[in-house]
């Protein structure tokens, strides 16, 4: 590997091991094997820009092992498939831990930093396309925009609000069949959709 993929490498371990906010620029360094320190500003600029990366590499490496776990579901009733997607993001939240707290963390950094901003806003994008897209079996480069605001936004707002109790009171949390239960109950709720809300 080169210097760049090293550093990228030894962000992800501090990630992991240190969280975003304890991880120095040192500290990636030496989980790099010794990569010196300006290699990070000559690579990617700032300490922030690099653990977004290394972030946002790692945030993709989890999507592509959820979207075959969705696609071998497919098959399935849309209540059964659905659930089974949740099933394996509740089983991801203790899995991958580190990961998700470091997401969490990096939403705090954005508020500071334009540059982390710039990048989550990208992959919430991009996440609220693929979500719709899984969801409603519409390719993800025809899918029309009303289907991901509307249907990969409240995905997207689904897995930040269910990550968070999941990593904060775990027994408390819910499960993929309460999830189904509850957008059910909310559905019938509000009744079939009116001509406004068509």
């Amino acid at each position: 590997m080169g210097n760049r993929e090293d550093l990228l490498a030894g962000a992800r371990r501090c990630l992991v091991e240190k969280g975003w906010g304890q991880t120095t620029v040192r500290d990636i360094a030496q989980a790099s094997g010794g990569v010196s320190h300006a290699a990070i500003g000559y690579h990617f600029g700032s300490r922030e820009a690099l653990l977004t990366e290394a972030l946002v590499q790692a945030t993709a490496e989890w999507g592509s092992e959820f979207e075959r776990v969705v696609a071998a579901a497919m098959d399935s009733p849309p209540a059964e498939q659905f659930a089974a997607m949740w099933t394996h993001i509740i089983t991801s939240f203790d899995r991958h831990r580190p990961l998700w707290v470091a997401t969490f963390e990096a939403f705090a950094q954005a508020e500071r930093s334009p540059e982390v901003r710039e990048h989550l806003v990208a992959g919430q994008r991009e996440g609220r396309r693929g979500l719709a897209a899984l969801l409603t079996g519409v390719e993800e480069d025809t899918i029309p925009d009303g289907l991901v605001r509307g249907v990969g936004s409240v995905q997207v707002a689904l897995l930040c609000g269910v990550m968070m109790q999941w990593l904060n009171d775990p027994g408390h949390a819910p499960s993929s069949e309460d999830l189904v239960a509850g957008i059910r109950a909310i559905a019938a709720r509000l009744g079939p959709a009116g001509p406004e809300t068509a």
